[in-house]
């Protein structure tokens, strides 16, 4: 029991590097001798030292000993030179006596490498304490450094009937503030957020996160949250403000072969533009569709873990039934405003037979002022039978 306690405290100091640490996951570590907390510790940002070695300067700068104590640390210790040493170097130099780790390394070439080092060192090792608490607390880390894609989150606000806006485009405030301001923690969370260029022309969005003044002395992220416009003909207005304000540099406006070269060099001149083949399957006169699974395997490659999409009901539907989608983020209204054409959460060709629907899992409910939250995994087709 004592060892869950622990880390339980561990696992808390870990959310304090929420949306901080990218492309390196959040740890938290405590080090523990006689049921005494000595030292405690979490990783602040990519490139600072690592929960453990945090954990170990605390001990020491409260003048503590740490030989013969226990550290707890979420995720296994680092075995191999990165940004900063490995961390079962300093674990071994401190003296430590044993060691409980939340779960192991989701990186196949690492998996499991700690263990070995501080056992033949005579270290004791527990492994797998609250590993599903550990293990979802990095699931977008866990998913990229496996997969080498971000890991997918289609949020949407939305009425009851599932719309997100009237059919002439009105869609402020359909969730009331709590909703809203619950969604820019999502924000903070993800390297990006990607909406198409039907919501830039409709709404002119700034797609910044903008959250109440911080109750602890953490800092805030320090990296700007990249902005991506999927923009097949380079539409996007010289004066929207992902184009025009202080964050432009964070800006992708991802556009195809069919863009015409003179808006694509004006973009180019305040914004990042990338150029994206089209699906295989789009002919000339068809509308143009990003190959998506060619875009994400080109921000995995820029160190993007996690992104958040935010599009309108084409693009929502274009990762959801493209099956490239991993969780979904769900706000629900109570109001309801029907019609026929009322723009819907997911729209696009939808699925042509009810046993082929969309399943989730670990379905999550939680009340934000008047509206409901829904968040769950996107099942794999694996898993997604009764």
């Amino acid at each position: 029991m004592s060892d869950v306690r622990f880390m339980r405290l561990a696992l808390r100091l870990a959310r304090r590097g929420y949306g901080c640490t990218s492309p390196n996951p959040m740890v938290g570590a405590v080090l523990v001798r006689g049921g005494r907390v000595l030292g405690r510790g979490w990783h602040r940002a990519a490139g600072q030292p690592h929960a453990e070695v945090e954990a170990l300067q605390d001990a020491r700068r409260n003048g503590h000993s740490c030989r013969g104590a226990t550290l707890y640390v979420t995720l296994e210790p680092c075995s191999t030179q990165g940004r900063t040493p490995p961390c079962t170097d300093a674990l071994l130099g401190a003296g430590l006596k044993r060691v409980v780790v939340g779960t192991t390394d989701p990186n196949p070439r690492h998996a499991g490498r700690a263990y070995g080092i501080l056992r033949r060192a005579g270290l004791e090792v527990r492994t797998g304490v609250l590993a599903d608490d550990c293990a979802r607390l990095n699931e977008a880390f866990n998913h990229w450094i496996v997969h080498g894609t971000p890991f997918v989150t289609v949020k949407a606000a939305m009425t009851l009937d599932g719309k997100i806006a009237t059919a002439g485009g009105e869609s402020k405030w359909i969730t009331s503030e709590h909703a809203r301001a619950h969604a820019m923690t999502l924000r903070q969370g993800s390297d990006a957020i990607l909406v198409g260029i039907s919501t830039v022309l409709a709404d002119d969005p700034s797609l910044t996160i903008r959250l109440p003044p911080a109750k602890h002395a953490e800092p805030r992220r320090s990296v700007p949250l990249r902005r991506i416009v999927l923009d097949a003909r380079a539409r996007t207005p010289l004066t929207a403000r992902v184009v025009n304000d202080t964050h432009a540099a964070a800006t992708t406006v991802v556009v195809s072969p069919l863009a015409p070269a003179a808006r694509v060099a004006a973009l180019a001149r305040r914004v990042r533009v990338l150029v994206a083949p089209l699906v295989s399957n789009t002919g000339p006169s068809a509308h143009p569709a990003i190959d998506l699974r060619w875009l994400l395997e080109q921000l995995g490659a820029e160190e993007v873990t996690s992104l958040l999409v935010e599009g309108g009901g084409e693009v929502n539907a274009s990762f959801l039934l493209g099956g490239l989608a991993h969780r979904v983020a769900f706000y629900y209204a109570p109001k309801i405003l029907g019609g026929r054409t009322a723009r819907k959460a997911v729209a696009g060709e939808g699925i042509s037979s009810a046993a082929e629907a969309l399943r989730l899992r670990d379905v999550e409910w939680r009340r934000l002022g008047p509206d409901l939250f829904l968040t769950a995994r996107v099942a794999q087709p694996a898993e997604s039978g009764d």
